[in-house]
């Protein structure tokens, strides 16, 4: 669709059809504490509670045993955090043998990042690969981390982050988020907050309405100011720097 036959809505008609849109305070205030509980903010969530008034059903203060646990794994004690898991709920890891094969992975990785390859080949056998006998499908994963022996960590600091990316950070962030995410379950909690996807179906919707219509929209998500388009068009050099910028890359 070319530009001339965009829809071209104003600032100001935008404006007064949002405020059409009825938008509960109190919806907006759970938003936010569904954000602050699940992602594991404590003080932020009491202090968000006393001052909007909002009541919530969740013990708060089991989000600071839940944090304790995922800082662990995050961390590289997947020991610790298993004990604390079972102190907790042993349900939770006996009834999800995937979650607990990955924390046991984790394990594993940690050993080899310290260079403790025979106690890493003790462990794989005596724990992982009893897993990956009862579950198949996880055996591509326990063979892709037993590559990673293949390195010398101790001395050369690790040149297997290639290997899948399992000895970056994000990977230890990736396990603490899965059982963050079971530990809420076993709660009756959601495993993800709502406001991240949220943002994405706004992001979404945004390159869907780009095709059709030039409209005040929000390009940054921080402050959330809406643009306004006839200002960007008046701009000298609009429409222009984009393409002019895409061709100089």
């Amino acid at each position: 669709m070319t530009a001339s036959s965009k829809q071209n809505i104003s600032l100001d008609e935008w404006e007064g059809k949002m405020s059409e849109v009825p938008i509960a305070k109190s919806d907006l205030n759970q938003l936010i504490m569904n954000y602050l509980i699940i992602e594991g903010y404590k003080d932020a969530a009491e202090k968000f509670s006393e001052e909007s008034g909002l009541k919530t059903k969740v013990d708060l203060g089991s989000i600071e045993e839940r944090m304790q646990i995922r800082f662990a794994v995050q961390s590289g004690d997947i020991k610790g955090a298993i004990e604390r898991v079972n102190d907790l709920n042993p349900d939770i890891l006996d009834t999800d043998p995937r979650l607990y094969f990955h924390l046991q992975q984790q394990h594993l990785i940690e050993l080899i990042r310290l260079g403790h390859a025979e106690e890493a080949l003790e462990f794989a056998q005596e724990e992982l690969a009893p897993h990956g006998e009862e579950h198949p499908e996880l055996l591509r994963e326990l063979e892709k981390t037993m590559a990673l022996l293949a390195f010398d960590f101790g001395a050369s600091g690790g040149n297997g982050v290639a290997v899948g990316g399992l000895l970056d950070f994000a990977h230890r962030q990736k396990t603490a988020n899965e059982l963050n995410a079971a530990l809420l379950a076993a709660h009756s909690q959601p495993r993800e907050p709502k406001l991240p996807a949220l943002l994405q179906l706004l992001a979404w919707t945004q390159e869907q309405l780009d095709e059709k219509a030039t409209y005040p929209r929000i390009n940054n998500i921080v402050s959330a100011v809406l643009s306004d388009p006839a200002a960007e068009h008046n701009t000298p050099g609009a429409g222009t720097g984009a393409s002019a910028s895409a061709s100089t890359a």
